[in-house]
């Protein structure tokens, strides 16, 4: 059981949106560069179309945010954003102009980006004092990840991916439905919690918290944006390539089914570190191994690591950090700073370091700043808790 504090239907309605919400992740990540390609956009365009989307991160989880701490009513705002994000990506049916897909993509994401770190917030009030059963819940993102990622390879080599469009729009209504099911709940202690943000963000513990999972999402930029692009060019079939995203989402699953026992045995920090570690030399072997199968098995094996464990260690410490009516606030922030503002530097960069050096480079870049964030960790997490 996940937890007993969940009853059955919680249990399913709660992991119902992380199914939907990744797996329409699972159909985008793994083919949007492939379909851009498709529709002859270069390399630059591809990262900046991809960096627009990370950008709205930054602002959207943080202006909803607010609002949900400051009026309630978190899981009406999470049906709003849901359903607005459905309908924006609808344009994208019939849109291939660079610039209206620019604005369509920066509406989407907006909306879409809002949804998950309020629902993170919702899903850990839920748990209440079991909040190390989070994983359990979160596992079902990956299978849907999975199921998308793995499912649509054989589909998108018969077809062509101009499917892909269509596919997401229905996997980013269910979500929306899902959502309809599911209530709030107060957050627990919430009277006694600090109302005020910015004296919790000031602490430096928090900044370099914040800071080095910057630099660790950023360093995920080039595998985001171009990492089908790079394995087809390598000669991958798009079977293969699905195959490889779904290895990856495999490894994070038997992740998520042990952290609840990770965290208390080896702690939060100690794993950060090790997760970081990881990534480093994940993407020195991406960068120079990439045309050996059984290198990139084990790269891939290593997303356990870099975004599973990373991951999974950042939200424990941010839930002990931003607590109560800070809660939704707080996951905003992890998400804007790090998915938000270091994907979109790490896509941006990616799509230029990809023409000026060449492929391989923008693994290489990546490696150098999963290692800057090693570092901050290092010396600015010494006293995280958990």
């Amino acid at each position: 059981m996940p937890t007993a504090r969940l009853q059955h239907r919680q249990y399913a309605q709660l992991s119902g949106f992380y199914f939907f919400f990744f797996a329409s992740l699972g159909a985008f990540l793994p083919y949007w560069g492939l379909y851009l390609r498709e529709l002859e956009f270069s390399p630059q365009a591809i990262g900046e179309l991809m960096a627009i989307i990370m950008v709205t991160k930054i602002i959207g989880p943080n202006l909803w945010g607010w609002v949900a701490d400051h009026h309630g009513k978190r899981i009406h705002i999470i049906r709003l954003t849901a359903l607005l994000a459905a309908l924006a990506y609808a344009a994208l049916l019939w849109v291939v102009d660079y610039w209206w897909m620019m604005l369509i993509l920066a509406v989407y994401s907006f909306f879409w980006n809002t949804t998950l770190p309020l629902f993170e917030a919702t899903t850990m009030n839920h748990l209440g004092a079991g909040i190390q059963h989070y994983s359990k819940i979160r596992l079902w993102g990956s299978i849907g990840f999975i199921v998308t990622a793995m499912g649509l390879a054989p589909l998108f080599d018969l077809y062509g991916v101009q499917l892909l469009p269509s596919i997401v729009l229905a996997l980013l209504i269910c979500m929306w439905a899902d959502t309809l099911f599911v209530h709030d709940k107060k957050a627990v202690h919430q009277v006694q919690a600090p109302l005020r943000l910015l004296p919790t963000v000031k602490q430096p513990v928090v900044l370099a918290l914040l800071l080095s999972c910057l630099l660790a999402q950023a360093s995920h930029g080039p595998y985001y944006t171009f990492f089908s692009i790079y394995l087809e060019d390598h000669g991958y079939s798009r079977t293969l390539i699905g195959t490889l995203w779904t290895l990856g989402v495999v490894a994070e699953i038997m992740v998520f089914l042990f952290m609840h026992r990770m965290l208390p045995r080896y702690g939060a920090r100690r794993l950060l570190l090790s997760a970081l570690l990881i990534t480093v030399l994940r993407w020195l072997i991406i960068a120079s191994q990439p045309q050996y199968l059984p290198v990139l098995l084990v790269a891939q094996l290593m997303h356990a690591a870099s975004f599973g464990i990373l991951h999974a260690s950042a939200i424990h410490m941010i839930h002990g950090y931003f607590p109560g009516r800070l809660q939704g606030r707080g996951q905003a922030l992890y998400s804007s700073l790090s998915f938000g503002l270091g994907g979109a530097i790490g896509s941006l960069l990616s799509g230029y370091v990809w023409t000026e050096l060449g492929p391989s480079w923008i693994y290489y870049m990546a490696a150098i700043m999963a290692g800057l964030g090693f570092m901050v960790a290092w010396w600015g997490v010494g006293q995280a808790r958990g």
